[in-house]
């Protein structure tokens, strides 16, 4: 089996770079500076699991000549129309794209441009950074890779995939449940995002404060009914033990937006929480506490545009 990679960022590279490691035929579309700093020092990864460094395939925009049994895309969600147009020479009709963008709103771009037939489900726990210079940071142990057909069942080539991601150290897993578990993310995600991006702090920071723990159960309970107004309600045992993760006394507990938030860069507030509120209204329901997390998201980003 053949792999793309899309993007070599804190999540691509991770997981590109795992499976590049253990000798997966793995490819990298990238960009032209990216490809550069890869070809001259590599891709350097430290992580709890183990530090590593080597010097993968890259392709940049137009060097495609050929398709791929699978691609994995992991571009940021205001990068996904640019990157569906440099990919679309790799993908051919039996080709599986494996996106584990945030939230849901990018499975419908890539339905349309491609197929349904193209698309498999996935979801990405992992906590990465991609430092200035280029090398790639793993934050936690976490990980787990989740994949699986959309309509649920085990095919031929989802079984094919699955073995082409075991034995890297990426917590691969398939899942006959993915839909949901991919709805399950984006309220995790958003509630997450939106929590600690609104606070500016970790959910320890919120829950140390009176009133804190309050505002983010009561922002989960918003998120949770849109989802199960809009999409597949969540597991009674997702519910449990997030409600447990959210009131965890000194948890340092936080998401990839606030990170990207502290280090002053664009943050992916239309994809994890604006589409939500969005998706919301259009429900009839409302969210107070979501919706002034997003003005106030909003307006970061916008005066983050405004610099660039």
């Amino acid at each position: 089996m053949r792999l793309l990679v899309v993007g070599a960022g804190s999540t691509g590279g991770y997981i590109g770079g795992r499976l590049a490691h253990i000798g997966r035929d793995v490819t990298f579309l990238v960009r032209p500076a990216r490809a550069a700093d890869l070809r001259e020092r590599g891709l350097r990864i430290v992580s709890p699991h183990g530090d590593i460094t080597l010097y993968p395939k890259v392709v940049t925009a137009g060097q495609i000549t050929t398709q791929y049994d699978a691609v994995l895309l992991t571009v940021k969600g205001f990068h996904l129309d640019a990157a569906v147009s440099d990919l679309g020479p790799a993908v051919g009709p039996e080709t599986m794209i494996l996106p584990v963008l945030n939230g849901m709103q990018h499975v419908y771009t890539l339905v349309r441009r491609f197929s349904p037939h193209s698309l498999i489900g996935c979801t990405l726990k992992v906590a990465t950074i991609l430092e200035d210079d280029g090398h790639i940071v793993q934050l936690t142990p976490l990980q787990e890779l989740a994949y699986g057909e959309w309509h649920g069942r085990i095919t031929g080539r989802i079984t094919e995939l699955d073995q082409f991601m075991q034995g890297a150290s990426i917590g691969a897993r398939l899942s006959n449940a993915i839909r949901r578990e991919m709805w399950e993310k984006w309220i995790l995600l958003s509630v997450l995002g939106a929590s600690t991006c609104f606070m500016r702090g970790t959910i320890g920071d919120i829950e140390a404060c009176s009133g804190g723990s309050a505002f983010v159960l009561g922002l989960f309970d918003e998120i949770v009914n849109i989802v199960s107004a809009i999409g597949d309600a969540p597991s009674d045992d997702f519910l449990k033990s997030t409600r447990v993760q959210l009131m965890k006394e000194g948890s340092l507990l936080t998401s990839s937006m606030f990170r990207d938030l502290q280090r002053n860069r664009p943050i992916e507030v239309e994809n994890i929480v604006g589409d939500l509120v969005r998706r919301g209204i259009r429900a009839g329901l409302e969210a107070p506490l979501l919706s002034a997390a997003y003005v106030h998201l909003r307006i970061y980003q916008n005066h983050i545009a405004s610099i660039e």
